[in-house]
């Protein structure tokens, strides 16, 4: 950036367009700062996030699936002929009762703090 010299005359370096040059620099320079850096940020955040919903998505349905074989293979002769179709019946209630708490946790956790804290304010 340019320094200010009293006592010259403004056309010897350049002057007023050289500082108004350096003042567009250092805008552009702030404004890329101040958005880009959080940007990357943000995508990282993000990648974490959905990486980490994948892997407990495949971790989940290999659960499920576990337990759908374990009702089937070991209860054996408990849901054998017309109630052949009770271990999927079981396995989805678990997939539900699962979903129904992450749904809770979601609500009663850290969002319903900052949602009350709002309320509160206002």
């Amino acid at each position: 950036m340019a320094r200010l010299r009293f006592g010259r005359p403004a056309s010897d370096d350049g002057g007023i367009r050289q500082s108004g040059a350096d003042a567009l620099q250092l805008v552009l320079q702030y404004i890329k700062q101040e958005t880009l850096t959080p940007l990357k940020g943000l995508g990282r955040y993000l990648l974490f996030g959905i990486v980490g919903s994948l892997a407990l998505c495949a971790g989940l349905v290999l659960l499920l699936v576990g337990l759908l074989r374990a009702l089937q293979e070991e209860a054996g002769g408990t849901f054998g002929g017309n109630l052949s179709w009770l271990p999927y019946v079981i396995v989805v209630a678990a997939a539900v009762g699962v979903g129904v708490l992450a749904a809770w946790r979601i609500a009663k956790g850290p969002a319903a703090r900052r949602r009350t804290r709002r309320e509160t304010r206002s």
